[in-house]
C-alpha cells in the first residue's frame, strides 16, 4: 500500500492523547496551592503559547522554582486520567510498518512531552520529537516542522501535520507541508472549521483513511 505521505508530524495533547484535563488539573494544582484560586478551563487554555516552565516562571515570582517541581510531579503521578485516543497506537503501528515517519511537534515543554508520551507507550514509536523547548520561534511559527524535515532530509511536499489547533494549521502552511485538523478532542472546532474546514477529521478512523488515499474520508 503506497500512502500519500512520507512523514506523518503529530501533534500531542487533543491529538495523539487525551491530556486536556490532566493540563487543567496540573495548573490549578500549582494556582490552588500559591495563589488559593482554581483557574476555568478557558483562563487555562489562554496560557498556552509558551511551555509549562515558561509559564510557571513568568507568573510565579520567587515561588517559581518550588511551583514548577509540584507541576511536574503532579503531572507525572496523575497519567491515570489521561490517555491516548482510540485508534491511535494502531494508526502508529499501520504508519511504521508501511515505512513511514512519525515525528512529535508540540508547544509543551520536552520535560512534559516525554512524560507523557512514555507514560501512555508510545515514546518508542516517535522518530523525533520537536517541543516548545527545541525552537527559538514557537507555534504558529513552522521553524518546528522545519527542523523535522531537515532531520529527514524531506521536502515540504513529503509531509503532513497534523493536530487539534488553528497554531498546527499556520504551522503547517508557513513551512509549507499539508496539514490534517482534527476535531476529535478540540477546545477550537469553529476557528479550527473556519481556517481548514476542506481537511477536517471527526475520527481516526476518517484520517486513516485519508493517509490511505480515500477522498470520502475528508469530512
Amino acid at each position: 500500500m503506497k500512502l500519500r505521505y512520507k512523514l506523518f508530524i503529530f501533534d500531542i495533547d487533543g491529538t495523539l492523547t487525551s491530556t486536556n484535563r490532566l493540563i487543567f488539573d496540573s495548573f490549578n494544582h500549582i494556582y490552588d496551592k500559591y495563589f488559593g484560586k482554581i483557574l476555568t478551563p478557558k483562563e487555562v487554555i489562554a496560557l498556552f503559547g509558551p511551555t509549562e516552565e515558561e509559564i510557571i516562571n513568568e507568573l510565579f515570582g520567587e515561588d517559581a522554582e518550588e511551583a514548577i517541581v509540584e507541576y511536574f510531579n503532579y503531572y507525572e503521578k496523575n497519567h491515570r486520567i489521561a490517555a491516548l485516543h482510540e485508534g491511535i497506537a494502531p494508526l502508529l503501528d499501520f504508519l511504521i510498518e508501511q515505512g513511514a515517519h512519525i515525528a512529535a511537534f508540540t508547544g509543551k515543554g520536552r520535560r512534559s512531552a516525554e512524560i507523557t508520551l512514555k507514560e501512555l507507550g508510545i515514546f518508542g514509536k516517535i522518530g523525533i520529537l520537536i517541543s516548545g523547548d527545541d525552537v527559538t520561534k514557537k507555534k504558529p511559527s513552522g521553524e518546528g516542522i522545519n527542523k523535522i524535515l531537515q532531520f529527514y532530509n524531506l521536502k515540504p511536499e513529503d509531509a503532513i501535520m497534523i493536530g487539534d489547533s488553528t497554531a498546527d494549521i499556520k504551522a503547517a502552511r508557513e513551512a509549507g507541508v499539508a496539514v490534517a485538523s482534527v476535531i476529535w478532542d478540540c477546545y477550537s472546532i469553529d476557528a479550527v472549521r473556519g481556517l481548514n474546514g476542506e481537511m477536517l477529521f471527526n475520527t481516526v478512523d476518517e484520517l486513516r483513511g485519508h493517509f490511505n488515499g480515500d477522498e470520502k474520508s475528508i469530512s
